[in-house]
């Protein structure tokens, strides 16, 4: 089933992905289950052509820190998006992946490094170069670390994700 109005689904996404944490006793097990299968159901709903949007919202829900499974249904959609739309998504999602559990933002920017096309790298290279400067050096010391430690360590992902080249007259990338 398609995803008919992307700025209602997102909304929904984005209300329903803070998964029931199991130590949580305010909420009934029925509740957290019928949240946890909605959130799963919102993210296969993700066919791939929805465009960058919807790459923004589900890198957005990966907030969660302990899932139980749940953002496998995230990362299987986002393999489905083109790897443009891929690319531009997250980088639009720069703000939020800074945010999110290290192991999540590691895994969204291990995606973008091993399943995207050449064309799609430079996009994401000349997109985060044009990043509020902020946010810019937080996404660079983000991808530095998951070099260092694991996400981006190996040689698949290793230096594919780089902010495009500025210099001081044009501070666009060129």
């Amino acid at each position: 089933m398609a995803i008919e109005d992307l700025e209602s689904w997102r909304r929904e996404l984005l209300s329903s992905c803070d998964i029931v944490q199991y130590e949580d006793d305010t909420v009934s097990e029925e509740e957290a289950g019928r949240r946890y299968d909605r959130y799963v159901e919102l993210a296969d709903l993700a066919e791939g052509a929805e465009g960058p949007e919807a790459v923004t919202a589900l890198v957005a829900s990966l907030r969660a820190e302990e899932d139980y499974g749940a953002h496998q249904a995230v990362y299987g959609a986002l393999e489905r998006f083109p790897s443009l739309d891929r690319a531009r998504g997250v980088v639009s999602a720069a703000p939020e992946l800074l945010n999110l559990p290290i192991d999540n933002s590691g895994q969204v920017l291990q995606l973008v490094a091993v399943l995207s096309s050449e064309e799609a790298l430079a996009e994401f290279s000349a997109a985060l170069g044009r990043l509020e400067a902020e946010t810019r050096q937080g996404l660079t010391a983000l991808i530095a670390q998951h070099e260092k430690d694991e996400w981006l360590a190996d040689e698949r992902a290793h230096g594919k994700l780089r902010a495009g080249k500025t210099d001081r007259a044009h501070p666009h990338p060129r």
